[in-house]
């Protein structure tokens, strides 16, 4: 059992067979046939001209920011937004583009009176602010759709555009039982992990206008991201976008039973009425030794992350009974 990630999970022998037999040609040429179908089927299915297949979300971020903002750009996006904090800081090397981060609220949201007041006037000692990055779900937390429309006014009103981290858009998206396309109509942008809830082992898409993904290309070929036979990972995504949709819906489902289990547990701070989709936190007392436990539970074969406030992930790879036992687990070495 691992709680670490839903970034953990295997693909399964179906997949597997597919992967086996995809048609395949060189992508760099345009000539990998599965590769063209999920960039052609996922643009049309979640409502955008074109898409582009790459190795990872981290890659689909920083192609969306490149492609968006040119050298001395500014984006505005959350202190807690996965693009600012946990990508080595790759729009600023690579793109040198200056990311402006605002305070994330404790939805997830970001306060428009202060990105408001992060817009740099056009003056030449600024960045030119172009852009700004939202992320959903956040820390499990899922934007409202309300929310979303009002980014689209606030953009719109002071010329920037809207891109979306979209890494758990699809446990967005079950979470509120709508479709993924019902969110991407507010963005220009949007990036779709395929390797985490969704159980494919490597890939993202990157989604938007033709000429958008033009420029990404041309920008992924300079990162180096040109791919040959990649057909064989392309067919893993498309497979995990038709089947493995709903599973996220059991995730959240085991994700509650977690949080409720966990709150039971003494040391544990846990508000299961908090959990939106897969991910737990529980904040930990002083006299939890977190990292002891995290060792003990490894001989088990249990394997969880050893930070304060703890995160657990819930994903296809863990089943219902896997969480009681675990919880029984975990018991027993408190």
């Amino acid at each position: 059992m691992d709680f670490r990630s839903d970034t953990v999970t295997r693909p399964n022998q179906k997949m597997r067979t597919v992967m086996a037999n995809a048609e395949v040609g060189d992508d760099v040429y345009g000539d990998d046939p599965t590769v063209n179908d999920l960039e052609s089927w996922s643009a049309n299915e979640y409502g955008f001209e074109a898409a582009l297949f790459v190795t990872s979300g981290t890659q689909a971020n920083l192609l969306g920011l490149m492609a968006h903002c040119e050298r001395g750009d500014e984006y505005l996006c959350g202190q807690s937004a996965h693009n600012y904090r946990f990508e080595a800081g790759g729009a600023a090397v690579l793109g040198s583009i200056q990311p402006q981060p605002i305070e994330n609220n404790p939805d997830g949201t970001l306060c428009f009176d202060k990105l408001q007041a992060a817009i740099k006037p056009d003056d030449s000692h600024f960045a030119h602010t172009t852009l700004l990055s939202l992320e959903n779900t956040i820390n499990g937390k899922v934007l409202p759709l309300a929310y979303l429309a009002q980014a689209r006014e606030f953009v719109n009103k002071n010329g920037l555009q809207l891109h979306l981290d979209g890494a758990r858009v699809f446990n967005a998206a079950a979470a509120l039982n709508i479709e993924v396309r019902e969110i991407g109509q507010y963005f220009d942008s949007i990036t779709i992990c395929l390797s985490k809830g969704l159980g494919a082992p490597v890939g993202s898409l990157l989604l938007g206008s033709k000429a958008f993904i033009n420029k990404a290309h041309r920008i992924r070929k300079m990162l180096g991201g040109g791919m040959r036979q990649a057909g064989i990972l392309a067919a893993a995504g498309k497979l995990a976008l038709m089947e493995n949709v709903e599973q996220l819906k059991v995730d959240h489902q085991n994700a509650q039973l977690l949080a409720v289990e966990l709150s039971k547990l003494e040391g544990f701070s846990v508000k299961p009425e908090h959990v939106q989709t897969n991910i737990v936190f529980a904040k930990l007392s002083e006299n939890v030794d977190i990292k002891a436990i995290a060792a003990q539970l490894l001989q088990d074969e249990i394997i969880i992350s050893s930070g304060n406030p703890a995160r657990f992930v819930t994903h296809r790879d863990i089943s219902r009974d896997d969480i009681l036992l675990f919880i029984e687990k975990l018991k027993s070495v408190l």
